[in-house]
């Protein structure tokens, strides 16, 4: 069994102790170990793990305590999930402001990574939604946070990694939406400089956009899919329907670690790219398959066999020529035969992050999901660090199994001044690997 692991299977974490946490009301547990929140446990590296340490389950906090339907400000203890959130908001009139591509994570997991979506260039962070939360510390000290109440505190803990103590409870804002449905375009691009022409024309008429990749064409450049769209206005049936769970599917066992090579990811991606058969293609979709494709298969990790996977996301500024750095390292994992399965390249707009340790930054992001190929894409990877590094970019620390040190150090200078703001108690496997 592996119980409370990451996301992506690796690091696997030993002699962890998990702890639940089912009473905002109450005290930390009195341990000599170390100790870090857990939500549902979808960060794919081991931010969200804490060897020979205990697991703060926040799963047991799915209370609500305050719902405004006129203005859509919600209360509700950390553990509620966005899934959660959805069912009651959505026959409602209101979405999540910010959700990324799934719905399985806790409120407090999505401050803790001050996670972004499809709307950054309209919305930025989640983190930019948040009016004020509650934060308990291992001394029983209890703070409320907002940005004029502790807003040090509130700004070192929106993507503070969990480390600043147990958020009990969180105050944020939804968004109001006029139906269920998305009006979807998918548009087929052939180059980098086609996808950044894409993105400019979309940033004013579109509040969601992203890209997917096939990294592993025999084309010269990148080719892809573009996608963008907006809440439809109502429509005559299935208004404000919730997606049926119903329909999921199920990966039972972990799949061979021959599954994924060079072929069958190559044989995906020639295949999803000429899913399409027009190079356009607008239709109206529900916003599940919109947000969250990957959630209507439950355990899709597996399919990375139990050597599990790593993703890799990193961000370069445009200032410093991003789609140069983009293309570098797109070369730079084809030519050492590291295929991407799944590749997802979208902007950041200049809205700038509010917590101290976020992630987003004006620029462009790319996220690739790797099966864990072991030395040989871990020093691939280094090498890209490397590229990101000269760029001026970071890389995302909730998605990261293995950066160094030093590289941690250049992407995130201000973690000097961030760990004034740690819990003496709190700590990850994660930070303790790249203090």
């Amino acid at each position: 069994m592996r119980d409370n692991q990451s996301w992506g299977q690796y690091p696997l974490a030993t002699d962890q102790t998990l702890y639940p946490f089912s009473n905002r009301f109450s005290l930390l547990p009195k341990v000599s170990a170390s100790l870090l929140p857990r939500g549902l446990g979808r960060s794919y590296g081991d931010s969200c793990l804490n060897d020979h340490g205990v697991l703060l389950s926040s799963t047991g906090l799915n209370r609500y305590i305050d719902f405004n339907q006129e203005t859509g400000v919600l209360c509700c203890e950390a553990g509620v999930s966005f899934d959660e959130i959805l069912q009651l908001a959505v026959p409602r009139g209101w979405f999540l402001p910010v959700t990324p591509g799934t719905k399985f994570i806790t409120v407090g997991g999505a401050i803790a990574n001050d996670i972004h979506g499809k709307n950054h260039h309209i919305a930025g962070n989640f983190g930019h939604h948040v009016s004020r939360f509650e934060i308990l510390r291992s001394s029983g000290e209890r703070l409320i946070c907002s940005r004029n109440e502790n807003s040090d505190l509130f700004y070192a803990t929106i993507g503070g990694l969990g480390l600043t103590g147990f958020i009990t409870w969180v105050e944020f804002n939804l968004t109001k939406i006029d139906s269920s449905w998305i009006d979807q375009e998918q548009i087929q691009f052939h180059s980098l400089s086609e996808f950044f022409e894409i993105a400019a024309e979309s940033e004013t008429g579109y509040e969601y956009t992203v890209a997917w990749v096939d990294c592993v064409s025999s084309e010269k450049d990148i080719r892809g899919i573009f996608i963008r769209g907006n809440f439809a206005k109502p429509q005559a049936t299935e208004n404000y329907k919730v997606h049926k769970l119903t329909s999921l599917k199920n990966i039972p066992v972990y799949f061979p670690e021959i599954t994924l090579n060079k072929f069958s990811i190559r044989a995906f991606n020639e295949l999803y790219f000429r899913k399409n058969i027009t190079p356009r293609k607008k239709n109206l979709v529900h916003y599940e398959p919109f947000f969250y494709p990957l959630d209507a298969i439950h355990n899709w990790n597996r399919i990375y066999g139990k050597r599990g996977f790593l993703q890799y996301q990193f961000v370069v500024p445009y200032k410093n020529d991003s789609g140069a750095a983009v293309q570098k390292i797109i070369q730079l994992l084809n030519k050492s035969q590291m295929g991407s399965f799944l590749a997802v390249l979208k902007t950041f707009g200049n809205v700038p992050s509010e917590g101290m340790m976020s992630f987003p930054k004006e620029g462009v992001t790319l996220a690739l999901d790797f099966a864990n190929y072991g030395e040989d894409l871990y020093q691939v990877l280094e090498e890209c660090d490397a590229i990101v590094r000269s760029a001026g970019g970071a890389v995302y620390p909730a998605k990261d199994a293995r950066m160094s040190k030093e590289s941690f150090s250049a992407f995130y200078p201000q973690r000097k001044s961030f760990e004034q703001f740690i819990d003496p108690q709190f700590s990850s496997s994660f930070w303790r690997r790249v203090r």
